[in-house]
């Protein structure tokens, strides 16, 4: 068996756990994890360390955080670690060419999309949005341009009509993380493939935004229900409930297309479990909502204190 190679891991979002726990497991020499600062959470502004900086604080992996992984004193740290090759997922910096020439092996990436669709930081969410009803992980030869490396393995699988983007990311990590040992050992043995992405099949994956979240009712009602589904767990999808008393924010964390035809974002329907919203086309029933301040409840819960038959959602 050919030893491991030193393995310095760059990686912060939980899409990342997987493939760092399955390392550690299978005996690979994962020396180190570079992972992006705490950052203040929640009203409190607490800082919460990831659940892969706490995975490797738990194995006594050595844990380092650069405010910038590409400046001159992280450099030098990634050198003195003595890597043979950088594995990253889901880090959130974008790796220098100087960086990634430190390791002899240099770097992969494990990529939540099968390239070169929805290149960029929002793979899956995008995937969602865009109704697709298929999706994957590719693991890339690491180069400066943002997921533009050689491919050495991928996997497909098929995206639930109702899949929200954080259940499929989930499946996508956990499908991930052994495809990027056997790339390794595939590295190890000098045996590995790497095919050329083809650029005229290149598509985007920018990074969401709390704005992406507002749902436009003109939109056909399987766009928006897929838009609810896409941003979950963020920025999560949302609406202006425009009430006589002044309008106030309706989040939406779970939809189903229906028939329905009226102006779009009344609302057609409002008793018992039944709150429906007139799309473009069609009708979207909301199934769990949650007034900005208040908790996520079912539109039975919702529709107990509240009447909004005929009034408008939008704005």
């Amino acid at each position: 068996m050919l030893p491991s190679p030193r393995i310095v891991m760059l990686g912060t979002k939980d899409f990342a756990l997987p493939t760092f726990e399955h390392l550690c497991e299978t005996g690979h020499g994962v020396v180190a994890l570079v992972t992006q600062p705490d950052r203040p959470q929640g009203r409190k502004q607490l800082l919460i360390p990831s659940r892969i900086k706490e995975a490797a604080l738990a194995r006594q992996v050595r844990v380092e955080q650069p405010e910038d992984v590409n400046s001159p004193d992280s450099l030098e740290l990634i050198r003195s670690l003595e890597p043979d090759l950088l594995v990253t997922a889901a880090y959130g910096q974008i790796l220098s060419a100087e960086l990634l020439s430190i390791p002899p092996m240099g770097g992969i990436n494990l990529h939540g999309s099968i390239l070169p669709a929805y290149r960029g930081a929002a793979p899956v969410a995008r995937a969602i949005e865009k109704g697709e009803t298929e999706t994957g992980v590719t693991v890339i030869r690491m180069t400066p341009k943002i997921d533009a490396g050689g491919m050495m393995a991928f996997a497909r699988t098929p995206i639930g009509p109702d899949e929200t983007a954080g259940e499929v990311e989930g499946r996508l990590a956990a499908l991930g993380a052994p495809l990027v040992a056997e790339a390794i050992a595939a590295l190890v043995a000098g045996s590995a493939k790497i095919l050329p992405q083809d650029k005229s099949k290149v598509t985007k994956a920018p990074k969401l935004t709390k704005e992406d979240g507002r749902i436009d009712w003109s939109h056909s009602n399987l766009q928006i229900h897929n838009l609810v589904r896409a941003m979950q767990p963020w920025p999560v999808a949302s609406t202006r409930w425009l009430r006589a008393d002044g309008p106030v924010r309706l989040i939406v964390h779970q939809t189903r297309p229906v028939e329905g035809e009226g102006k779009p974002g009344q609302v057609l329907e409002a008793e018992g479990d039944r709150l429906v919203v007139a799309a473009g086309s069609g009708a979207v029933r909301l199934l769990t909502v949650q007034l900005e301040g208040k908790k996520p409840c079912s539109a039975r819960e919702f529709l107990h204190g509240h009447r909004p038959f005929g009034q408008f959602l939008g704005g």
